[in-house]
């Protein structure tokens, strides 16, 4: 991935705008008064898909018509927000988007996509057989496969960091989830354009914690299974080109357990009122687990999500 300045990331804003306006962040007083700091939330939860990917749908089908003015439609494989996002850009742009989800994935989030213009077809018994699969269609179909990290994904994400920074410049250290990795390449692509001291830690669930093991052993580890109800972090094997940027631009990387993110979501919605889903939530839930030593500082979390099915966030809150 090439660095991005500003004036990228700029741009990719001004693409962004056509579609959306600038999410919040607020400094929520019930979490600071909890956690013993300032705690700045990033309302990505707050898009026309309900997640932050949309950003980076919109810059990434901006490219492909210009680069590839013959794309007929697009293929790609997806838990949901990614799919959402791209569904929801190509029909923008007049395209196809034929969308490859793994057997008993989320149905609201399938149901979305349909209703953004995606097909949605189910396949393979977790994201990476998905993955595959989606790469066959693409070539059966001649489709465009749009991987799920790709630099122009990443400049349209990076406009959410750009906007958490330049309300809250002097933050301490902002937490990330991490799944595929377009979110925490981003907010490292934004705070190095910013020239910020920011430290940047991701988060991943500990049932699929491959980007943790990768960060610590410095070589890229596959997990057998990635078996966890925060869908947007259940990813078996890092991706090698994200991997390359959260690598040497990440502080660390943290794991939280399946309680804890439940707890995280539960939070979120007695001190702020929003839904989160799973992934939305672990930035918050590792901030919990880090408090200690967070006491005092100022610090971002990534609200990366809130689009979880009603059954499974009825078991949270209940």
């Amino acid at each position: 991935m090439h660095t991005l300045t500003r004036d990228d990331i700029e741009q990719a804003a001004r693409l962004v705008y056509q579609v959306m306006p600038a999410t919040a962040q607020y400094p929520w007083p019930l979490l600071a008064e909890r956690l013993g700091c300032t705690v700045w939330v990033k309302h990505e939860n707050h898009t026309p898909t309900g997640a932050f990917k949309v950003r980076g749908g919109i810059t990434f089908m901006h490219w492909l018509k210009r680069t590839h003015p013959g794309v007929r439609g697009i293929a790609t494989a997806t838990r949901g927000n990614h799919g959402q996002s791209l569904a929801l850009a190509a029909s923008a742009q007049g395209l196809n988007s034929l969308i490859v989800v793994p057997q008993g994935n989320s149905l609201e989030k399938n149901n979305a996509m349909r209703g953004f213009g995606g097909e949605v077809v189910e396949h393979g018994r977790d994201f990476d057989e998905a993955r595959e699969e989606a790469a066959r269609l693409a070539q059966v179909h001649g489709l465009y496969l749009v991987p799920p990290f790709h630099t122009e994904l990443v400049k349209g994400v990076a406009t959410y960091a750009l906007e958490l920074f330049k309300a809250a410049p002097d933050l301490d250290t902002v937490y990330v989830p991490i799944g595929c990795g377009s979110g925490i390449c981003a907010v490292i692509a934004a705070r190095d354009a910013l020239g910020l001291k920011t430290q940047v830690v991701g988060v991943v669930s500990t049932e699929a914690a491959a980007a943790k093991l990768s960060f610590e052993t410095g070589a890229l580890c596959e997990t057998d299974s990635a078996d966890t109800f925060a869908d947007g972090l259940a990813v078996r094997k890092p991706i090698a080109e994200a991997f390359a940027v959260y690598a040497a631009g990440a502080a660390r990387i943290v794991s939280v357990n399946e309680a804890q993110i439940a707890e995280a979501m539960c939070m979120y919605y007695t001190d702020t009122h929003n839904l989160a889903e799973g992934a939305g939530a672990a930035a918050l839930a590792a901030l919990i687990q880090e408090r200690d030593a967070m006491r005092g500082k100022r610090v971002g979390v990534i609200l990366s999500g809130g689009n979880v099915d009603r059954s499974v966030y009825a078991r949270v809150i209940g």
